[in-house]
């Protein structure tokens, strides 16, 4: 028999959950695990790399890399590596500070005059990479070898993405007013309602290579994650929104456990109903929820009937009550899902 291919979208953390929980359920299911990743990224080490040297934002490229990063003792302190960030040098004493005046990226964050602070090891490697390379797809595939991934990461589009959002009551003192928020920071951390979210450009070209994986996956995956900065935008590729259409695979989506401040105000079948919005020929087989974050099912399970989707329920979040999957529950929740496709 061969391997089940699964294709999971995302960005950042609820990415990274969702690859690590596949990881945990990939020898029992025998899995060929691929992730496509946003690329809009423009706050942080990301940002600034991006400000000062162009190329791909690498935070979420590194996150996924290393949620897929092997066992091998060598492999994880490679990973442990990538992870690692430079702190602040403290000023001498009586002296003056590193910092000097000059630009800023998306989210504030000073370009310091002490260029290592605040960077993850694994951003630098991968911009190093990027540059010595020329191909974004060649230096993730490089990068995966040095951690002994098992899978692929590959980005959503090989050319960095802007991500602009139509939001009302952005300015608090104004409630009714809609704006245009730019940015992927300024739109995650805006507080009040997106109304619309573009990209910029408005058509990017789709990696070939996740275009490629989409068409011979047997399982798609969104979510987890940041509705509007890291699952959304997938949808509003035009390449990738035609391919995930076309696609034979099986689709699920797993939801967030609470809201986030990009999204607040939402209901969790709010959520599937963005969905749907944005892409209004996706079809979604299953779509997975914790029950104590859904709450009561009726309302999800008529928005994933909308979709033509089961709503299945399982304890998928940490038990210290914070809204974090955890990837042990979210893959034993994973396998009977995917393993009945078989």
């Amino acid at each position: 028999m061969t391997a089940t291919r699964v294709v999971a979208f995302g960005g950042g953390h609820g990415l990274s959950a969702s690859l690590r929980a596949l990881r945990r359920c990939a020898p029992e299911l025998d899995l060929d695990i691929t992730a496509v990743v946003t690329v809009g990224d423009d706050g942080g080490s990301s940002g600034r790399l991006r400000a000062e040297r162009g190329g791909l934002p690498p935070g979420d490229l590194r996150q996924a890399l290393v949620a897929l990063a092997g066992d091998h003792p060598s492999t994880r302190r490679s990973a442990g590596l990538f992870q690692h960030r430079f702190a602040e040098v403290p000023a001498p004493a009586g002296g003056a500070g590193t910092g000097v005046a000059g630009p800023r990226t998306a989210d504030g964050t000073a370009l310091r005059g002490d260029g290592l602070a605040g960077h993850a090891v694994g951003n630098l490697v991968l911009c190093g990479l990027m540059e010595l390379l020329g191909d974004p797809v060649a230096a993730l595939e490089h990068a995966g070898a040095m951690l002994g991934a098992v899978g692929r990461v590959l980005p959503m589009s090989c050319e960095p993405v802007g991500i602009e959002a139509r939001v009302r009551g952005a300015d608090p003192a104004r409630p009714d007013d809609v704006t245009t928020v730019t940015g992927q920071h300024q739109v995650a951390v805006t507080t009040g309602r997106v109304e619309s979210l573009r990209l910029s450009p408005d058509a990017p070209a789709a990696c070939r290579h996740a275009l490629a994986a989409i068409g011979t996956a047997d399982w798609l995956l969104f979510g987890p994650g940041s509705w509007y900065t890291s699952v959304l935008p997938h949808l509003l590729v035009p390449e990738l929104a035609a391919a995930i259409v076309a696609s034979p695979a099986r689709r699920l989506v797993t939801l967030n456990l609470a809201a986030e401040k990009e999204t607040f105000g939402l209901s969790v079948a709010d959520h599937l109903a963005e969905l749907r919005w944005y892409l209004p020929e996706l079809k979604v087989d299953y779509v997975l929820g914790d029950s104590k974050a859904v709450g009561d099912p009726e309302p999800v399970e008529r928005a994933a009937e909308s979709l033509g989707a089961r709503l299945v329920l399982a304890p998928v979040a940490v038990t210290d009550g914070t809204p974090r999957h955890d990837p042990a529950a979210l893959g034993a929740a994973l396998v009977p899902v995917l393993g009945a496709a078989r």
